[in-house]
């Protein structure tokens, strides 16, 4: 499984998030595989160490793959997740309130954005709580 933490707009109109991973399945070389997933385009972005960004919504449906940097995002009825290099971030709160981000360690923080076709679905699974 691949560590996700999916970010959506719940019923209240406010952003939620919740920790788990993208199930994959077996390949026929031995590895693991999620399948195909329709994507629509791909973007590299880089934000210098100490950014931040206010209160934003995604601007579609997509997937934040992580190089470098590590951030703490907010929600606004101050929940708090970190994101770093290897977690996947599902975006999919593109309307309502929206979520925050500040950069909290001294690298730039480094990303591929990956705008899901129409549809498309994730394999998402949520992490049990303990």
């Amino acid at each position: 499984m691949i560590q996700c933490i999916r970010l959506w707009t719940g019923q209240d109109e406010q952003s939620h998030f919740e920790a788990g991973g993208i199930t994959l399945d077996g390949g026929v070389h031995g590895d693991l595989l999620s399948g195909s997933i329709p994507a629509t385009r791909v973007s590299f972005q880089e934000t210098a160490s100490g950014g931040t960004l206010d209160w934003h919504t995604a601007p579609v449906r997509q997937f934040v793959i992580t190089l470098s940097g590590t951030l703490d995002f907010q929600t606004r009825s101050n929940q708090h997740f970190t994101l770093r290099p290897g977690i996947v971030l599902l975006a999919e709160d593109t309307a309502g309130g929206g979520h925050s981000w500040r950069l909290v360690d001294g690298e730039p923080w480094r990303r591929i954005y990956v705008v899901l076709g129409d549809g498309a679905k994730v394999r998402f699974q949520r992490e049990e709580p303990k």
